[in-house]
């Protein structure tokens, strides 16, 4: 069998191609770094290639293509996140017609005006996003799903109908996490997690060794097709996950709440002000961060379960002071 992984010089992609190469299974790597080193892939034969500026015209026969490049970024240009996760992911399609598709997409695809309460797939994607990362990851999932089901002609010209699956994960973490727990890291003010809510909130989490199981699974088991949540074998709430982080780390400090209700308004006027100012990076307060702490956020896992055999572990944040 042979497997390819786009955005393989990131977080999830290195992961995917690592696990792969160490069941023995070939596999091409694609990232948009020039060159990568090959640890970060196993060995994995790597090419460099940038999805936005269009399709491979010599890529090789694969069997399967686990689809990892995206922007992770809450924060950025509309045009710039809908080029790499819409454009991206319809060049990745026509770049392998033949093969089957697994879409890393994510959580964000569901309603963020409103709690995420056990969420099951047929809930997302949801009409309404509160910035361009949610929409433009929902316009992505719309785009595997019209080839899933033989639409693809009829909306933009990609192949026709194919085996596809769809994962979605929330919050992933683990070894070489540049987002989730650089994030927490960064809020910590003295001995103070300021934080939203009251810590109680439920959520599901996705550590990287359970999406790389549910990848492999997608990509080389029976099922062809499909859309599954992908999380960790229970939720946890906010304040036990802080809790677990900073004392993993070795940080003397404890989280602190604030009630949602006064600080939405003044997150919108935070993003105001960096809009204005046209400031390239996010600011620490964005409504969207306060969607994903405030309220529950957690996703229903049966379907994965029972359709992939998917096995996920417990949330557990042990060796975090090495990540």
């Amino acid at each position: 069998m042979k497997v390819a992984v786009t955005g393989a010089s990131g977080f999830v992609g290195g992961a995917v191609c690592r696990a792969l190469m160490d069941h023995g299974i070939e596999t091409d790597a694609y990232g948009r770094r020039s060159e990568l080193a090959p640890e970060h892939v196993f060995g994995a034969k790597y090419r460099s290639w940038d999805l936005t500026q269009g399709p491979l015209l010599d890529a090789p026969e694969v069997d399967a293509v686990i689809h990892c490049a995206g922007s992770v970024s809450d924060w950025g240009r509309v045009s710039t996140l809908f080029s790499t996760n819409l454009t991206g992911t319809k060049n990745a399609l026509t770049t392998f017609p033949g093969a089957r598709f697994v879409h890393v997409s994510t959580a964000s695809v569901y309603d963020p005006y409103r709690p995420t309460v056990m969420a099951t797939e047929e809930q997302a994607p949801a009409p309404r996003h509160l910035n361009a990362y949610g929409a433009s990851k929902a316009a992505a999932e719309r785009a595997v799903l019209s080839v899933m089901r033989g639409h693809g002609r009829s909306s933009w010209r990609g192949p026709s109908r194919r085996e596809a699956i769809v994962l979605r994960p929330h919050a992933v973490y683990g070894p070489g996490d540049t987002t989730l727990l650089p994030r927490v890291l960064s809020s910590v003010r003295g001995r103070v997690l300021p934080a939203v809510g009251n810590g109680k909130q439920r959520v599901s989490l996705t550590s990287i060794g359970n999406l790389v199981q549910a990848c492999m699974l997608a990509a080389c088991g029976p099922v062809g097709s499909g859309v599954y949540n992908v999380t960790d074998a229970e939720p946890v709430t906010i304040d036990e996950a802080f809790r677990a982080i900073l004392a993993e780390r070795g940080i003397d400090a404890r989280p602190l709440y604030l009630p949602a209700l006064p600080v939405r308004p003044l997150a919108a006027a935070v993003e105001g002000v960096f809009l204005l100012a046209r400031r390239p990076e996010p600011p620490r307060l964005t409504r969207y961060a306060i969607g994903h702490l405030a309220v529950e956020r957690t996703l229903d896992i049966a379907a994965a379960r029972t359709a992939l055999g998917y096995k996920p572990e417990e949330t557990d944040f042990a060796g975090a002071a090495d990540w």
